[in-house]
């Protein structure tokens, strides 16, 4: 009889809980403050009701490192079921998730001595993250072991981006890729910037230039995707913070414009919505081989 497997992911992988419980996906609860009251991410709150919240008093969000205390509840329940634990974070260039998943794992380990557990970087984050937990969890789901399982979720790292278009630079600076007092300026010429995370970006967030609408901003990112993906079959996932007609526009015309073997929309997690802004819009996708 073959071994068991379970994924674990944090809630920064922006899944919804319809595709965490379809995948049977571990899904580790972030936390952050509003209003001076500590909210688990998607637990006790839900992003809209968070950006609710934002609306009225944006300066009164705070964001909280990790504990290892978040992770060893999840990988407990997880190894409880599973011979393998396999952790997908993301980035450790924009968080200490990763360091914080791998010392839950040592500390838990003499509590569960028979269970491998694995953390892998996705480099990423947002719903980019959450296609890496996912492509581990399909080939989990097909019954690969788990040298394979970390290799399709590595495999999907390598290949997918993330494109955001946000409706205001205000925030931005809370990202630390451009000075408050250019948000500022910028918030006042009703600019909007273009952010991106892909391979070649190094699991930092990058600065891609700025636009004066968000429907250019959008017909950019859908340019810069044809261009890579033409008519080849690609993973999508559409987000967005707190602009729910507008996400399920873009979604149309994505999957009008591509032949896309998979796509769904999210909200986009609060704990990068506090840096985005409410009205980002955003696409991650990576190209099947």
């Amino acid at each position: 009889m073959g071994q068991s497997n379970a994924i674990v992911t944090d809630s920064l992988a922006c899944l919804t809980p319809e595709l965490a419980r379809r995948y049977n996906i571990f899904v580790v609860p972030l936390s952050f403050m509003l209003k001076g009251q500590v909210y688990r991410d998607w637990v006790d709150i839900s992003p809209s009701q968070a950006y609710e919240l934002f609306l009225q008093d944006p300066d009164s969000f705070q964001s909280s490192a990790p504990a290892p205390v978040d992770f060893l509840n999840t990988f407990r329940e997880a190894g409880r079921t599973a011979d393998n634990v396999l952790c997908v974070t993301l980035s450790a260039k924009l968080s200490n998730t990763y360091n914080t998943a791998s010392l839950a794992a040592r500390e838990i380990k003499p509590e569960f001595p028979h269970v491998n557990f694995t953390i892998i970087d996705s480099m990423t984050t947002t719903a980019a993250e959450g296609m890496v937990a996912l492509a581990g969890a399909r080939a989990a789901e097909a019954g690969l072991d788990i040298l394979e399982i970390v290799g399709a979720a590595e495999k999907a790292a390598a290949r997918v981006k993330f494109y955001a278009v946000l409706d205001t630079i205000r925030h931005v600076y809370r990202s630390g890729r451009i000075p408050k007092i250019a948000s500022q300026i910028g918030s006042v010429l009703q600019v909007r910037p273009i952010l991106s995370i892909t391979p070649e970006t190094d699991g930092f967030v990058h600065f891609d230039g700025i636009v004066r609408t968000r429907q250019n901003g959008v017909e950019r990112i859908l340019k810069m995707m044809q261009g890579e993906a033409g008519s080849r079959p690609v993973r999508v996932a559409v987000m967005h913070a707190y602009a729910l007609e507008e996400a399920q526009k873009l979604k149309e015309r994505v999957a009008a414009m591509f032949n896309c073997r998979e796509i769904w929309l999210t909200e986009f997690s609060p704990l990068m919505g506090y840096a985005t802004g409410t009205g980002t819009l955003a696409i991650s996708y990576y190209v099947e081989p």
